[in-house]
């Protein structure tokens, strides 16, 4: 393959793939009718909602997309330098190259696929909660988390059987006789 098709299908591959970045189509929570609200009303705070809510995370959709196609472009600019060095020193600076653009394309795509998709789960975060906020102030129902359930109640231990008894004391040296302390001996 020549340098060129090499890079066009680089750029090629680059640009299909950063169009498989995630970002939010849609909330991922559920939200029900407020209390006594006819559906047709429910519909048009969800559309108002969900507008307010890609109004938010706008930019940051399209960050998305810059990091997968960015991570491509960078991994194959230096797999194809790392690849020209190492053909150089052995002959073929050309071969080294296109396997180097080529490796690093896999590698790059890899990494900007991990960044992206990192970026696009933050997004639908902030997406979900610009939703639930714009929804709950429209007077819609958010259901909450289930409580945590009480922890179950200790089980009582088993009772453990008595300490042995303590052992007997043994006999004590004699006390020493009463009275002054005996000379200490000569120094010599």
């Amino acid at each position: 393959m020549s340098r060129s098709g090499l890079g066009a299908a680089c750029v090629a591959s680059a640009l299909v793939l950063a169009a498989c970045a995630n970002v939010p189509a849609g909330p991922s929570v559920m939200v029900l009718p407020g209390q006594g609200k006819p559906f047709d009303q429910f519909q048009h705070d969800d559309q108002t909602c969900r507008q307010f809510a890609n109004q938010n995370t706008g930019s940051a959709s399209g960050h998305a997309n810059q990091t997968m196609a960015s991570g491509a472009v960078i991994g194959t600019a230096i797999g194809a330098g790392l690849g020209a060095a190492i053909g150089a020193a052995v002959g073929q600076p050309a071969t080294g190259a296109a396997i180097g653009a080529a490796s690093g394309l896999l590698f790059g795509t890899g990494a900007g696929a991990s960044a992206s998709t990192a970026t696009g789960v933050a997004v639908q975060q902030r997406y979900d909660n610009s939703y639930l906020q714009c929804m709950y102030a429209y007077g819609n129902q958010i259901p909450a988390a289930a409580p945590a359930s009480a922890p179950a109640p200790a089980r009582a231990m088993p009772s453990l059987p008595p300490p042995p008894p303590p052992a007997p004391m043994r006999s004590l040296p004699p006390a020493p006789p009463s009275g002054p302390a005996p000379p200490p001996p000569p120094y010599i």
